[in-house]
């Protein structure tokens, strides 16, 4: 990257050699203002440095600046067997699956398919707790036990996580869902609010989400990215490492799943990244709902979801759900993030809305979330990202 070049205004090709796969990046001009990047080099250095810290075996990582990715490396093993982790390695994505399904939705929204603030009981033929049975418990959730507060529930409220739902019905005692507060009134973190605006769209719009985003994925050119296995993914496949650094063979997904079933590589996903920090491929208005602050975060961490609330003097004023991300004010101005994480996985995605720049992070051993924050700040410099909220001081 050309770390010296943002106050010249000057433009440049550069080849980035990642695991043995060359890839030619348009370098755009940035803006004088806007802090000089690191270099290639000096990234290189300082994840060496933070894998060898956390112990971590694999590790991608992609730049976007104006819009365009300008960085795409991929460090370590994608197994056991030592195979190397390369830029075109398939990796769980995780939650940020989430990501991509608000953006989907958003894309739908603009075209009038649905509306953000409709009840979603104008898009089913019976009453959500009617839907039961293992088939659609097995697919999406159980809902058998809500009260007739699920007809408050909108695209809106459920994209934002202000569902009142556990994250999941298997935590619950009962492994069915329940109102834990009025739909709407606060946030916390679901990924079967998700799930049931997956239910609404297919089974009451006949809107396919797999079909969706794979149209999203070829509108980008993601070629290697799907919410669903496909079996040309084996050959270049990332295995994980847990807190032990114990492996665990990749989950070979076999349903859409909107809360977190997406495997990419980082190759393509920062051209998602890319597309979503630049407003391409979803109209305007609805591209600036899903990046504007709408619910107040209130609790101390994000998990465990339903934790009581902070009084008010001790929250963070500036932190909020957007739709399908998290926005929040750093000293760079407005910028988002969201993160993707399981026993092996650790992925982020964090961005500065003004520079239009990113650094988006996949990790297929969950010890490199150690490192997150400090890479942040190297490559993007002081963010304000919220990390002591998301993982936990």
């Amino acid at each position: 990257m050309a770390a010296g070049r943002a106050a010249t205004g000057e433009c440049d090709m550069k080849s980035v050699i990642g695991s043995g796969l060359c890839v030619t990046l348009l370098l755009i001009c940035t803006p004088a203002i806007a802090r000089a990047l690191p270099t290639s080099e000096q990234i290189d250095a300082k994840v060496a440095a933070l894998m060898q810290r956390t112990g971590a075996q694999g590790m991608a990582v992609a730049v976007i600046d104006q819009g365009h990715p300008v960085y795409v490396q991929a460090y370590g093993k994608r197994n056991a067997q030592g195979d190397p982790l390369t830029v075109d390695t398939v990796m769980y994505g995780a939650s940020l699956t989430k990501t991509v399904f608000a953006y989907t939705v958003m894309r739908w929204i603009g075209e009038g398919r649905l509306d953000l603030d409709t009840s979603i009981a104008e898009y089913l033929p019976r009453p959500l707790p009617e839907y039961a049975g293992a088939d659609i418990v097995n697919r999406y959730t159980d809902w058998t036990a809500l009260d007739e507060r699920w007809r408050k529930l909108t695209p809106r409220i459920l994209l934002q996580h202000g569902s009142g739902f556990a994250n999941f019905n298997f935590l619950e005692p009962d492994e069915k869902l329940h109102f834990h507060f009025d739909p709407g009134t606060r946030y916390a973190y679901s990924g079967d609010g998700l799930a049931t605006l997956q239910f609404v769209l297919e089974r009451g719009l006949g809107l396919d989400v797999g079909q969706g985003t794979d149209a999203v994925f070829a509108e980008l050119g993601m070629t290697r990215t799907a919410l669903k296995w496909r079996p040309d993914f084996a050959a270049n496949l990332a295995d994980g490492w847990d807190e032990q650094g114990k492996t665990e063979p990749h989950d070979e997904r076999s349903k859409v799943r909107a809360a977190g079933s997406m495997d990419t590589t980082i190759a393509d996903l920062s051209r998602f990244a890319a597309a979503l920090v630049d407003g391409r491929g979803v109209p305007a208005r609805e591209h600036a709902q899903m990046l504007r602050p709408q619910l107040p975060i209130t609790t101390r961490t994000q998990f465990p979801t339903l934790q009581a609330e902070l009084p008010p003097a001790q929250r963070r004023k500036d932190l909020a759900a957007g739709l399908g991300v998290v926005t929040f004010t750093g000293p760079q101005g407005p910028a988002f993030l969201k993160g993707g994480h399981n026993d092996t996985t650790g992925n982020m995605l964090v961005c500065l809305q003004a520079q239009r720049r990113c650094l988006l992070l996949l990790a297929n051993d969950v010890r490199a979330e150690g490192g997150f924050s400090e890479l942040t700040d190297f490559v993007l410099g002081p963010s304000g990202a919220p990390y002591d909220w998301e993982y936990g001081p």
